[in-house]
């Protein structure tokens, strides 16, 4: 208690005495210079002027709830719950087991680290210490389960609205949802749709996000740094983590509102607006192309495999794209790649 205390009136920037603290909470002037203490070996970078006091110079990147809480601003639902960990297997996980047990809607989780994070596809999400912010949302929207399909391309709009504002620079989207900056992937996605048994209806939403922030090319396995890329090594300077965290959790609240009443106009044209796939040649990859063959095997042939040409999005985010003979449909799932991008140049 004392230590946020202290930390509350440093906040603001003033330099306040020893003295004053004492007298303000009732402490010894030892207790004041021992929470200071174990301030400064957290990482806060704390000045004591003689006759003045203390001053809060730097705050630590660490992925605390009362970091993340000094950035945050007014939410109505998402983040009234926030459970932080340093080390966690995936916070969707975390999120899921949560729902289980009466966690309320809204509740965030975020993680220094993960040891099992997970992607799109079963894929693995590489989730080193102190380099990115790993955060999940339990959303529960009382809507069908078709209604459930803006909310990944709403997520990667929500994504863009939170780099935009913490590092002033806007990310395109590689559809369906991947924020991209110059060509390459700075974040990764993965929402996962619970539903009842009897009903059909949505039980829980689990919005999971992943932000490379300070990574460089070794945080990444050789295949992966092909395609990835951190807010750092392409912006050039320091990005706060808890200021990103934060901003997250207010743009996830931002969706949520929108999507209990319905509304995804506005997410939808900044979709278009940054979907950095529409007006290029893309190629559809089948479940074919995206789990090869055993050995000794041979590859199915599949007419999805093919070359076209993304035209637009239709109202619930899918991609409509027109083939060679002028024959125009929507891809709702599985993956597209763009050319140019993640290495797809043929």
């Amino acid at each position: 208690m004392i230590r946020e205390e202290l930390l509350s009136c440093l906040r603001n920037g003033k330099t306040i005495s020893g003295e004053e603290f004492s007298r303000r909470f009732g402490l010894s002037r030892a207790a004041v210079w021992k929470t200071v203490d174990s301030l400064r070996k957290e990482g806060y970078v704390i000045e004591a002027r003689t006759g003045l006091g203390y001053r809060l110079v730097k705050t630590p990147d660490v992925l605390s709830e009362q970091e993340i809480r000094s950035f945050l601003g007014q939410i109505e639902i998402v983040g009234k719950d926030l459970y932080c960990f340093d080390e966690i297997d995936s916070t969707n996980t975390f999120i899921k087991k949560l729902s289980v047990s009466g966690g309320r809607e809204g509740a965030v989780a975020v993680a220094n680290c993960q040891t099992a994070g997970r992607g799109r596809m079963d894929r693995t999400f590489q989730s080193p210490k102190d380099k990115g912010v790993y955060l999940s949302v339990l959303l529960q929207p009382d809507m069908a389960p078709e209604k459930s399909l803006t909310v990944p391309a709403m997520a990667g709009v929500a994504v863009c609205n939170a780099i935009e504002r913490v590092c002033g620079a806007r990310p395109g989207l590689k559809w369906p949802n991947d924020p991209v900056l110059n060509g390459r992937k700075v974040c990764g996605i993965l929402t996962e749709v619970s539903l009842e048994g009897e009903t059909g209806k949505i039980q829980f939403l689990t919005v999971g996000i992943g932000i490379n922030v300070s990574q460089t090319d070794a945080d990444f396995s050789p295949d992966v740094a092909k395609m990835a890329t951190s807010l750092v090594q392409e912006l050039k300077h320091p990005v706060s983590r808890p200021a990103m965290a934060a901003a997250l959790i207010e743009e996830l609240d931002r969706l949520y509102i929108n999507l209990k009443q319905g509304n995804s106009r506005d997410y939808l044209e900044a979709c278009r607006r940054d979907c950095v796939t529409l007006g290029k040649q893309v190629r559809i990859l089948s479940a074919a192309r995206r789990n090869p063959p055993e050995a000794g095997q041979d590859r199915p042939s599949n007419p999805d495999e093919e070359t076209v040409t993304a035209i637009d999005l239709d109202d619930q985010f899918g991609l409509i794209v027109r083939d060679s003979h002028g024959n125009q449909r929507v891809i709702r799932s599985g993956e597209v790649s763009v050319r140019g991008l993640y290495g797809y140049t043929d």
